[in-house]
């Protein structure tokens, strides 16, 4: 189980997620599964984003829901068990930075 991370420029319409790599600004796909394990780590009845990602299907977030993601990611930090792991989670934190500061952004999360 991976998750990995792409964002585009905009959020293309559903029918054309699985081609669309026109609006493709960046894309992660080296920190899969150490990205899978740290939002496992998180509270599933709390309030923050992160742990609303579904490892096994899609998950998109918008520049709102990015920016509000990022007030998690120091809590997401302090559950890495390694180097592995932080290096997935700091990927991450700039992926929605990136997403928060364009307009109309998509991070798609891609599960296994």
């Amino acid at each position: 189980m991976g998750i990995e991370l792409e964002l585009h420029s905009v959020r293309p319409a559903p029918s054309d997620w699985a081609g669309s790599r026109a609006s493709l600004l960046r894309g992660s796909y080296e920190h899969g599964e150490a990205l899978a394990q740290v939002p496992a780590g998180l509270d599933v009845n709390g309030s923050g984003r992160l742990q609303r990602v579904d490892p096994y299907g899609d998950t998109r977030f918008g520049e709102q829901e990015a920016r509000a993601a990022l007030g998690e990611i120091e809590g997401l930090l302090r559950l890495c068990a390694d180097a592995a792991e932080t290096a997935a989670v700091t990927d991450l934190a700039a992926l929605l930075t990136a997403c928060a500061a364009t307009p109309g952004s998509c991070l798609w999360f891609i599960g296994d």
